[in-house]
């Protein structure tokens, strides 16, 4: 044989060589990747669609407040190959990739996929009223991760903190159960309304959040101007929030959260927001900041005037016992993030 097709000769042998050591990495690398993942039966997965409609509102919100969005998609952790019609020059750099891959890197993507499984549990168990259990969560996570137990649980309960406002507590020490507990005393643990569904203390903190900004007074359009850019608008009904006017106008008006009300002499008719005496009561303006400061992924303090007027609110608080009702309008400010 010809020396130059020897060499090609050569040249395909360890093409198909270097191809079929990297199915094999593959191989060996899936069931670890993959290690007690639920299947496509389990209850964990029957809120998927939920979850990443969740991680889409909170990457919209993220973005609104002039914060970069720093959530992770399942996009980013499927580990399929969305390119195999390149040509054969690609392909081979992707075997190559593939032969030796970054041991950081595939450590990192396992734990986020650990993160939005344990995250898809919690949401579902929450949802049903089932008790959260450390037994179970480990199972969710496999055992060869459950050193990395205390970091994936605190991304997973973050995660779900930013769009829920719920807190993650242990309320049992001795069986390690676990639940969320609302930011806000809204009946139900956040749910509003008697029953199964998810907490609706995020929409709520973001609209005084909104209201709080424009001065303790936000116009109708200002506030749907705002939940549009997360993806929640009126008349539409959402997954998490159901039909969201209703939400707002009435549900929420009715449990004294929030005031809507009519703008005087206003032709034709114009609606305005305010805080509502229980919310005046049981929430402080620094809590609101700290919520939208935390979706933001930056401080209180980056809110300019705001801060300083929920700083002066933190001291009136605490020099006596919150007493407010009626309709509240204090000085005039803005966030520092456009809207």
């Amino acid at each position: 044989m010809p020396w130059g097709q020897k060499s090609k000769h050569r040249t395909r042998e360890k093409r198909h060589q270097s191809r079929g050591d990297s199915q094999s990495h593959r191989r060996v690398q899936a069931p670890v990747a993959m290690e007690q993942c639920p299947t496509s039966s389990s209850p964990v997965l029957e809120g998927n669609t939920q979850s990443l409609s969740a991680t889409e509102s909170t990457n919209t919100s993220q973005e609104s407040w002039g914060a970069p969005s720093t959530t992770i998609t399942s996009s980013g952790i499927s580990g399929t190959r969305s390119d195999e019609g390149k040509n054969s020059q690609d392909e081979e750099h992707l075997c190559f990739s593939d032969v030796f891959p970054s041991t950081e890197s595939s450590y990192t993507d396992i734990l986020t996929m650990k993160v939005g499984l344990l995250e898809q549990f919690l949401l579902y168990r929450y949802k049903m009223k089932q008790p959260i259990m450390k037994e179970d969560m480990l199972k969710i996570i496999g055992q060869n991760y459950k050193n990395q137990y205390p970091e994936i649980l605190k991304r997973a309960s973050e995660r779900i903190e930013v769009v829920f406002a719920v807190d993650l507590k242990e309320i049992d020490s001795t069986s390690h159960s676990y639940d969320f507990i609302s930011k806000v005393k809204l009946p139900n643990n956040g749910r509003v309304r008697a029953g199964r569904g998810l907490p609706k203390t995020g929409l709520l903190m973001t609209v005084l959040g909104v209201i709080f900004g424009k001065g303790n007074c936000a116009a109708e359009e200002d506030i749907w101007e705002f939940l549009g850019m997360m993806r929640v608008f009126a008349g539409r009904k959402h997954f998490i929030y159901g039909e969201p006017k209703k939400l707002i106008t009435k549900d929420l008006v009715r449990l004294k959260y929030l005031e809507y009300c009519q703008v005087p002499n206003s032709e034709p008719p114009r609606y305005e927001f305010l805080w509502g005496p229980k919310a005046q009561a049981e929430i402080s303006k620094m809590k609101v900041l700290e919520f939208l400061a935390k979706v933001s992924d930056t401080v209180p303090s980056a809110f300019s005037s705001t801060y300083e007027e929920a700083l002066r609110d933190e001291e009136a608080r605490a020099r006596a016992k919150p007493t407010v009702s009626g309709n509240y309008r204090g000085t005039s400010s803005s966030f520092s993030h456009p809207y």
